[in-house]
């Protein structure tokens, strides 16, 4: 009963997870950019704001449900 639980969880979570990810908005400027120093950077001051820090936010709590799903459907396997 507990392992069909944690598997619909399971299945929901990386449904979410794929559709957060796929939403997102992808970097402008590539490998062009990482080679040659863009302007922005892991500290630099562009944050996502509305939709995409919801996504991001989003991204993250899915990804964490996943994780510890996992780990739980593998203990009690």
């Amino acid at each position: 009963m507990v392992v069909t639980v944690l598997s619909i969880i399971q299945v929901i979570a990386c449904l979410f997870l794929i559709v957060t990810i796929l939403l997102q908005k992808a970097p402008s400027q590539g490998m062009s950019g990482a080679i040659g120093g863009g302007q922005e950077t892991f500290f630099g001051s562009n944050k996502a704001t509305g939709i995409e820090a919801v996504l991001a936010n989003l991204t993250k709590i899915f990804a964490i449900v996943f994780v510890v799903d996992s780990l739980f459907l593998v203990l009690l396997g």
